[in-house]
């Protein structure tokens, strides 16, 4: 039997202030969404290498994301964390990730409220 290891690069409590809401009062006010990510890589190459060439640049992801996120106005919070693993997925090369995305506050009572969702293979 073949086993085939995947490893992981996480991104924890990436907050980012952008419009996300159906209601008139959230389309003219920035919010904060807080992202956790994990994203199944292969770090044997980097770990052999030790250059930042061979590994999964989470600096790069989270600067992409930054922009995106801050720049965007979606309706709904699932809408957003599609386009997002969309990114992830196409522009870094990532097979599979697991994204977790929290509007805070943006119910009474409740400290989170938001959604995960799961993209991709693992390998």
């Amino acid at each position: 039997m073949v086993f085939k290891s995947m490893d992981i690069i996480f991104l924890r409590d990436l907050k980012i202030e952008t419009i996300v809401g159906i209601y008139d009062w959230e389309r003219k006010i920035k919010q904060t969404v807080i992202l956790d990510l994990e994203m199944a890589t292969d770090v044997k190459k980097a770990a052999s290498s030790d250059k930042i060439e061979d590994a999964l640049d989470y600096k790069a992801v989270s600067k992409r994301l930054i922009s995106f996120v801050g720049d965007s106005e979606f309706g709904l919070v699932e809408t957003l964390a599609e386009r997002i693993a969309e990114i992830v997925l196409t522009e870094f090369d990532v097979p599979w990730l697991r994204l977790s995305l929290n509007k805070i506050g943006a119910i009474r009572g409740a400290r989170d409220v938001g959604v995960i969702i799961e993209r991709g293979k693992k390998k």
